[in-house]
C-alpha cells in the first residue's frame, strides 16, 4: 500500500512518520520511525523542543513561587495591621496546589485518551486567564479579596497542573535515548529560572515604587500612598506571568502528535501521521484521504501493541511491576513536596525567622525579601537543577534521588535540632544546601521518571497520578503541618515551633530513601526496554536468534520431522 505524506507542525518537532511513509508493514514503520528518534543525534531540534517545553514550566514556577513574595504585600494593602492573617495566607497558597492535583490528574487522564497534542497548549491558555484575572482581582461589597483570589488560583492551578504531564511525556517521547534525561531535566530546570524571575520582578517593582513605601517606618504607618504603591506592586508581579505564557502558545497548539502515542494509541496510522506534524513545514496538521486512511485503519490491527482499555489498564497496574513503580514514583514525589513546598511556599517567613528579612521599615523588609530569595534560587536551587542536568544521563535517575534524599535528611535533622544553636548565617548555609539537594536529587528525578517507566498508553495518566500525590503532599505540609511553627506564637516569637516543623520534615526526607528503591533505573535505554515492550523489533530479534540457532543445530532426522510436522498441523 503506498502512503500519502502529512504535513503540520512547527520548527521545535520533527515529523518522523513522513520518512517512512513507504513501508506498508505498521509494526515495522512503528520500529524505524522510534528508532529513528531514540538514535537521533542531538541538535537544534532538540534545544528547541525543549526551550518550547520549558517556557511553560518557567510560568507554572512563577506563578506557583511569586505568591512566597505577593502574601506580604497583600497584607500591607488589605489589612490595617499590615500583615495577612496566617488562614488567609495558607489558603491563598494553598488553593494552587489543590487545583493543580485537579489538573494533573484531568490532563494525565486526557492526553492518554484523546491525545498529547490536542491538550497541549489549552493548559497555557487557561494559565493566561486566571493570572490575568488575578492582577485585576479587587474588594467588594458582596465578596471578600482573599475569596476571589482563591478562586482564580484554582483555576490558574488546574492549568499548571495540566503542564506537568504534558510538558514531561511529550518531551520524553521525541526525546532521543541518549540524552532524555538531560532534555526532561533542561524542561524542568526551568522552574529555577521561574522562580528566579518571580524574585526579581519583586526586587524591581520594589526599588521602582521605594519613594512611597520607605516612609513607612513599619507595617501598620502604610498610609494611602503606600498602600497604593504596593497594590500596583503585587498586580506587577502576578500579571508578569502571563507574558511567557503567551510566548509559548503558538508552538503548543501547533506541536504534532508524538509518534509513540499515534503508533501505540491512536492506531489510526493515517490520522495518526496527519496529527504528527510537520516539523519542518510549519503547519498545525496535515489532511488525511478518507480511502487512504481506511485502508490504513486494516493495516493498523496488525500492530502488536495492546490496546488502552480499563481492563487493560487495571491488568497492568495490578502487576507488581508497575504497581511496584507508581508506588514508588507517586510515593517519591508525595515525599518530596511535604518539605519542598512546605518550604519553597514559606521561604519570606524563614528568611524573617532566621534574622534576614525582620525589618520593620516597609521598603526595607520588601527588598530584604526579595534578595534573599535571590540568594535562596542562585545559590541553591538553580545550580541544584542543573547539575542534575549535567548529570543525570551518567550518574542515573535512581542514584541522584537516593543521594538527594539522605543528605536531605541530614541536613533537617541537623537545622531541627540544633536550629537554636546556629547562628543566622550558619542556618541561611545549611538552608542553600537544603534548596541544592532538593534539586540536585529528588524534585528533579520525581519528575523525570514517571515520564519514562510506564508503556505509552498509560504514561501521561501514571505521570498525572505521581504528579498529584506530590501536590497532595504540598497542601499536607501547608494545611497541617505549616501551621504548627506557629504553635505557642508570641509577640516576640512568631514561630516557636520552626525547628520542630524541620524534624517533621526530616522523618519524610527518610521516608524518601525506601520508596526510591522501588524506582527503576531509566538511564540510556529506549522507553520501550524500560517498560519491556519491544513488539516489532523484540520480534525481529527472537527470530533473527531462533535462525542463528537452527544453523548451528544438526538437522533432525526425517522421521523426527515428519513427526513434529503432523503434530504442529494438528495443532
Amino acid at each position: 500500500m503506498e502512503t500519502s505524506k502529512t504535513s503540520g507542525g512547527n520548527a521545535a518537532f520533527r515529523n518522523f512518520n513522513n520518512q517512512f511513509a513507504h513501508v506498508s508493514d505498521p509494526n515495522e514503520r512503528r520500529r524505524l520511525a522510534l528508532a529513528e528518534i531514540d538514535r537521533a543525534p542531538f541538535g537544534w531540534y532538540h534545544v528547541r523542543a525543549v526551550v518550547v517545553a520549558g517556557v511553560g514550566f518557567f510560568t507554572d514556577a512563577y506563578d506557583l513561587f511569586a505568591i512566597n513574595l505577593v502574601t506580604g504585600m497583600l497584607g500591607l494593602v488589605y489589612w490595617k495591621s499590615g500583615k495577612i492573617p496566617e488562614h488567609s495566607d495558607t489558603a491563598i497558597k494553598v488553593s494552587t496546589s489543590g487545583g493543580t492535583v485537579i489538573g494533573q490528574l484531568a490532563f494525565g487522564w486526557l492526553a492518554d485518551m484523546i491525545g498529547r497534542k490536542k491538550m497541549y497548549g489549552f493548559e497555557l491558555l487557561i494559565i493566561i486567564v486566571a493570572t490575568l484575572a488575578q492582577a485585576v482581582t479587587s474588594e467588594s461589597y458582596s465578596m471578600h479579596f482573599v475569596g476571589l483570589l482563591v478562586f482564580w488560583r484554582v483555576i490558574m492551578g488546574i492549568g499548571i497542573g495540566g503542564d506537568y504531564p504534558l510538558s514531561s511525556i511529550i518531551t520524553s517521547e521525541f526525546a532521543t535515548t541518549k540524552w532524555r534525561g538531560a532534555m526532561m531535566g533542561s524542561v524542568f530546570a526551568m522552574q529555577g529560572i521561574g522562580q528566579l524571575a518571580a524574585a526579581l520582578m519583586a526586587l524591581i517593582v520594589t526599588v521602582a515604587f521605594k519613594s512611597k513605601t520607605q516612609p513607612a517606618s513599619k507595617p501598620s504607618h502604610c498610609d494611602v500612598a503606600c498602600r497604593t504603591a504596593v497594590d500596583r506592586m503585587w498586580r506587577i508581579i502576578i500579571g508578569f506571568g502571563a507574558v511567557p505564557a503567551c510566548i509559548a502558545l503558538y508552538y503548543r497548539l501547533t506541536i504534532p502528535e508524538t509518534p509513540r502515542y499515534t503508533f501505540d494509541v491512536a492506531r489510526d496510522v493515517e490520522k495518526g501521521r496527519a496529527d504528527t506534524g510537520a516539523y519542518l513545514v510549519g503547519q498545525a496538521s496535515g489532511e488525511v484521504d478518507e480511502i487512504t486512511r481506511i485502508e490504513g485503519m486494516q493495516h493498523s490491527a496488525e500492530l502488536q501493541v495492546p490496546k488502552a482499555t480499563w481492563k487493560d489498564f487495571w491488568g497492568i497496574f495490578l502487576q507488581w511491576r508497575y504497581g511496584k513503580f507508581l508506588l514508588g514514583t507517586a510515593g517519591s514525589w508525595f515525599l518530596l513536596d511535604v518539605a519542598f513546598y512546605g518550604l519553597g511556599l514559606n521561604n519570606s517567613i524563614i528568611l524573617a525567622e532566621i534574622g534576614y528579612a525582620s525589618k520593620d521599615n516597609v521598603y526595607d523588609k520588601l527588598y530584604n525579601n526579595a534578595v534573599g530569595n535571590l540568594i535562596l534560587i542562585c545559590a541553591g536551587a538553580i545550580p541544584g537543577y542543573w547539575v542534575t542536568v549535567f548529570t543525570v544521563d551518567i550518574v542515573g535517575r535512581k542514584p541522584i534521588q537516593m543521594m538527594g534524599f539522605m543528605l536531605l535528611t541530614v541536613l533537617f535533622i541537623v537545622i531541627g535540632f540544633a536550629f537554636h544553636r546556629l547562628s543566622p548565617n550558619a542556618l541561611l548555609g545549611l538552608y542553600i544546601l537544603c534548596q541544592f539537594f532538593f534539586n540536585f536529587g529528588p524534585n528533579a528525578t520525581t519528575f523525570l521518571v514517571p515520564g519514562e517507566c510506564f508503556p505509552t498508553r498509560y504514561r501521561s495518566t501514571s505521570h498525572g497520578i505521581s504528579a498529584a500525590s506530590g501536590k497532595v503532599g504540598a497542601i499536607l505540609a501547608q494545611v497541617l503541618i505549616g501551621p504548627l511553627r506557629t504553635r505557642g506564637a508570641t509577640a516576640s516569637n512568631a514561630s516557636p515551633w520552626l525547628n520542630h516543623v524541620m524534624q517533621i520534615f526530616a522523618v519524610f526526607m527518610f521516608a524518601g530513601i525506601f520508596t526510591t528503591w522501588l524506582i527503576p533505573e531509566t538511564k540510556r535505554k529506549t522507553l520501550e526496554q524500560i517498560c519491556e515492550e519491544l513488539y516489532g523489533e523484540g520480534i525481529a530479534e527472537e527470530e533473527k536468534a531462533i535462525h542463528a540457532a537452527a544453523a548451528v543445530v544438526p538437522a533432525a532426522a526425517p522421521q523426527e520431522a515428519d513427526f513434529k510436522h503432523e503434530v504442529a498441523e494438528r495443532s
